[in-house]
Parts: structure tokens; sequence; C-alpha cells
């Protein structure tokens, strides 16, 4: 039936008006370009990833539940940036993770990844976008506690499976190895970077223990999971980052120093930026977590504790040699003739700020370390006078009951002994003008620091205990006096050095007669901290030092060994030091001692 020109007109407008209405919402609608723009801006692994794209801009949709337009299955715990997942993982079973690229993605960001338009700085982009990293990583804060007679056996490390693909959203050990990366935590910890370009799926699989060996039931493994586009959580490192460096011990104590902490004399800081924790190594309960920040702040013997009566005291210190600050621990109730693990730990945690980049804390290298069996040596350190000495030094508990108490003895008696040093330096003319002075090169002043570093070496000895295998420059003292218990050495040995004064007195008598330490061994003094005074002070103090091969000598000083180890006494000396090529401080300045005759000084 044909229209009448009234009707066509009437049709050909309302057809207009419907093309009109199509092409607005193919056109102008923002919500179907997005979805538009999504399709083809996101890069999978397969052709299939277009049925979750509502996953990708749900957060452009809130008027809408996530059950209308797609969810991440209630299986999955979706990490957000920075923070972090605590779970328990039972044997045998697997925790599922997702990292969904839209949590840290704005819709403007998705529209153009894959656009190739270029910015301001002349680069792409999908360029940027392809960069950008996703950093996984996880700690073991508990696991399975061994059981038996057999405390040595190793616990099962946890795994970590990663999938980048829509094909296997849920990895994990029954999924075929190619669709996903396998990783076994390291001592407690794992990290793994990919490019995040779609969601990231992944899980943690603890692995099946045996009933005989390990109490799975009441201890599973417990796990802290986060991931990151700005670094590792969770980190730690065997190589050469930040490193205890350990002083020495005596029975009951330990002291250990860091590298410089500050990277100029300018530099301030308010907070010590490490802790620290130590394990007995007969103890076996942290082998398995001895990466993990969180495995460690949980079980280690020694850690910070809550009530602050942790058995660890840390504080910075000032490095005279190069103005810069270092941070000391002193660690003490530890058990005579044991060894032990030191870690070296720090943490970006502060109070409730735990979900920042790097919050799961970062662990370093073990360092190993020992203590002496009960005897005539305590640690001590902070002397006034003799700054850079700390070590353990001829004691005795009875009549020094703490570190403290002796400190104080020692520094009390090195102050005196230069003020007696600088009187006698006073009737030099320092401030004579350079032609008039007895050297070129060397003043007052240099003469002053090499007579410290050389007094305070020699007049505080660094103590070994008796029964220390015998070495170069190991020196055994006052073997006539009783051992703490009563008893005394071998009468073979007595009957060889004891008419050897070397052999049956200290260096300094002062020790002998107030402090009393009973029988002990010294590291000499490196022979070097001899010369130095030698050489930077005026001939008319009279100071003059032993010669190699002549008698008294070895008795007297060691020498330094090539490799940098530690044969010899000085301040600042150390039972470990860095490589030199990783040292971030100066070489620690040399220092002995003196005994004075008027103004005649004997450097023996």
């Amino acid at each position: 039936m044909a229209l009448s020109p009234l009707q066509s007109r009437l049709a050909a407008s309302l057809l207009a008006s419907l093309f009109v209405f199509v092409l607005y919402f193919l056109v102008c609608s923002p919500q179907f370009a997005a979805a538009e723009e999504l399709q083809f801006g996101i890069t999978t692994n397969d052709d299939t990833h277009h049925d979750r794209l509502p996953q990708l801009y749900e957060s452009d949709f809130p008027q809408f539940d996530r059950s209308i337009i797609g969810r991440v299955p209630s299986s999955f715990t979706s990490l957000i940036n920075n923070v972090a997942s605590d779970t328990n993982v039972p044997i045998n079973k697997t925790s599922l993770f997702v990292f969904e690229i839209s949590s840290v993605t704005t819709r403007e960001e998705q529209n153009n990844i894959e656009l190739r338009g270029e910015d301001t700085a002349g680069t792409t982009i999908a360029a940027r976008q392809s960069r950008r990293t996703l950093y996984i990583s996880a700690n073991t804060c508990q696991q399975p506690k061994r059981k038996g007679t057999d405390k040595t056996v190793e616990v099962p490390q946890l795994i970590l499976f990663v999938s980048n693909s829509t094909d296997n959203t849920s990895p994990g050990p029954d999924q075929p190895p190619g669709k996903q990366r396998r990783l076994v935590f390291e001592e407690g910890a794992i990290v793994y970077n990919t490019t995040l370009t779609s969601d990231i799926y992944f899980s943690v699989f603890a692995p099946i223990v045996a009933a005989d060996q390990f109490d799975a039931t009441s201890t599973p493994y417990s796990v802290q999971v986060a991931a990151s586009i700005d670094q590792p959580y969770h980190s730690y490192s065997n190589e050469h980052r930040a490193e205890l460096v350990w002083i020495d011990s005596d029975a009951s104590a330990t002291l250990f120093t860091t590298e410089n902490v500050t990277s100029s004399p300018s530099e301030s800081l308010n907070t010590p930026p490490y802790v620290m924790f130590a394990q007995n190594r007969n103890d076996m309960s942290i082998n398995g977590m001895r990466n993990s920040y969180c495995g460690l702040s949980r079980w280690a013997q020694m850690r910070q504790l809550d009530d602050g009566k942790s058995r660890i005291k840390t504080g910075l210190k000032l490095d005279r040699a190069t103005s810069m600050l270092k941070q000391e621990f002193y660690l003490n109730g530890l058990n005579s003739s044991s060894k032990y693990m030191g870690f070296l730990a720090s943490n970006q945690e502060v109070g409730s700020k735990r979900n920042v980049p790097g919050g799961g804390g970062t662990v370093f290298r073990q360092t190993d370390f020992e203590t002496k069996p009960d005897g005539a040596c305590t640690v001590i350190f902070n002397l006034t006078l003799c700054d850079g000495l700390q070590y353990a030094a001829p004691g005795n508990s009875t009549l020094f009951p703490s570190s403290e108490s002796l400190a104080a003895f020692y520094d009390n008696y090195t102050q005196t002994m230069y003020a007696n040093f600088d009187k006698a330096l006073q009737q030099v003319a320092c401030d004579a003008p350079p032609e008039g002075q007895w050297s070129l090169v060397r003043n007052c002043t240099d003469c002053r620091r090499a007579y410290k570093d050389w007094l305070c070496s020699v007049s505080i000895p660094r103590c070994e205990d008796f029964s220390s295998i015998d070495r170069p420059n190991l020196q055994m003292r006052n073997i006539k006096a009783p051992f703490a218990n009563g008893s005394f050495v071998d009468q073979a040995l007595l009957n060889k050095y004891g008419d050897n004064l070397a052999y049956t007195s200290s260096r300094n008598a002062v020790i002998d007669e107030q402090v009393q330490p009973g029988p002990y061994k010294e590291l000499l003094p490196c022979d070097d901290v001899c010369y130095n005074l030698y050489q930077s002070c005026p001939s008319a103090l009279g100071f003059a030092c032993p010669v190699p091969a002549n008698p008294g000598f070895d008795t007297s000083y060691g020498r330094r060994n090539p490799d940098g180890s530690l044969s010899c006494n000085y301040q600042g000396s150390a039972n470990n030091i860095p490589s030199a090529a990783t040292l971030s401080f100066a070489a620690p300045r040399l220092g002995l001692a003196f005994i004075l005759v008027g103004l005649t000084f004997v450097l023996l």
C-alpha cells in the first residue's frame, strides 16, 4: 500500500531520529567508548581475555553490583599495591592470589596502552606501560615445628606459582609447567618480578611434610604475601649491601657495629636505621626462615620485644676517624663457648604504616660469631679518650661485675697517663714556625694522635681466653695467677715460662694489681702503631720501638697479615672486616701503650 505524502514525511523523520539516537550511543557514550577501547587496549597471552573485561573497568560502574559486571572468584585473595596479606596455608594446599591491573591503572592509561601516539618526551605511552614491573614477594612467618630426636632435618620450603594467562587463573602444582612459573622459597623468602600488562594470578603452595618429623597440625605454614609496582615489599640479600661487623665477644656478651649509616659528616640521623636478630646455632627453629623478616621478628631467640626487655641494645655512634655515624649493637645474656648467627635487617614499618613500599623488611646476609669460655675477658666500649677502642679487655667479674665498671677503670687510667704525656709535650715548641719545629711533615697534633692510639692499644690489651689455640701474635700473660675457679695453668707451662716476665705478668702492671684477671692471652698490638708514634713525636721525648727478630719484639708487638685479617691489635680492630672494595668507612688508625719513667718512654 502506497504511503501518503504526510505518512512518508513522518516515516522519514522517525528513521532520521532513530539513526541519530543510535549514532549517539555508538559515538558519544563514555561507557561504550571505554569498553570498545579496552577491547583493543589489553594484551594477554590468549584471545579469550574479553570474558574478563568487566574486571578491568568495574570502577567506572559504581552503581552496579559486582555480581552483574563480574568478580574475582571467592577462593582468591585480591591484593592491593603495597598491602600485605597474612594467611595460613594448610599442608598440601594452595592459597590463591590475584593482582588486578585495574587496581593501579586509570581508565585513561588503560585506553592508551596500545595506542602509538607519542607523548611530549617523544616516547610512546605503550612503551611506558610495558616497562611497568610488578614485584611479587612473600615471607614465611611460621613453619611446622620439628619433632623427634633429629632436629637437623630441613623444613620443606613453600612454593610460589605465577601465571599471567587467563588459561591458568589457578596456578599450582596440578597445572602444566608451560603455563606458569614455579619458584621455591629460599630460607623462607621469595622475590619475583614480572611485566604488568594484565591481571597476574599466583599462589603459595605448602608441600607435604613427614608426619614423624614435623608437627603440621598445631603449627602449619603461615605466610605474608604482597605485590608492589614500586619495589619488592619484602627483600633479602646474600650479597654485600649492608653488613654487621663483629667486633668481639666475651663469655656472655658481644659487640657489633655497622658500616657508616650516613654518607657525609654534615648528614644527621635521629633514628637508628637497622634492627638485629640473633640465634644460637644449636637451636634450629629459625632454619628455613633465615631470609624472612617476618619469621625472624617472630621466632628469633634475640629480637626486638614489645616490652622493651630485648637482650639487644642499639644506638648511634660518631666515628671520630670519618666524622660519620655508625650503628652499634650490644648483645648480652649469651651462653659461653657458643656459636651464634647474627642477622642485620631494615624495615620501613613505623607504627601503623606497615603498608608502604618495602614495608615487609629487608634481611641482609648472615654473620656468624661466637662467645668465649668463662674467663678473664670482658667486652668494653664507649670510652672517652680511647673512643676507637671496642673489644674484650682483661677483666674480673667479681671486682668489675659489669662492662661499664671495667670500661670506667680503663678510661680513668688512660686519661691520667695521657695527661702526663701532654705535660711533657708542652715543653716542646709546638707553636714555633715550621723552620723551628722538629719535623717538616709532623706536628704536635700528629704526635698527640699517634700517642693516644699507641697508649690505648697497649695499656688496654685485647684479651683472648687462655684456652684459645696458640697462633702468631697471641701472647700468654699472667700465667702464675689462679683462674677464676681457683685452678692454675698446667705445671709444664709454669716450668717452661715461669721465669719469663712477659709470660708471668700483664704488659701493664696496674692490670695485675687492680683488675686481677688471672691467666689470659693478649693479641699483641701492631708494630706499625709504635713506628707511627716514633715518627710523629719529637726525639726529645725518648720514644723507641723494638726491632723484629730482636729480643722482646715477639712478646711485645705483632705484624699485620697481608690479607687484612685480624692478626694484631689496633683501635677500630674487629673480628670480621668486609673486604676493602666494600668498605664505606676509612681504614682504622692504630694504637699501643707505654710505661712512663720520668720523661723516658719504654715502648714494650
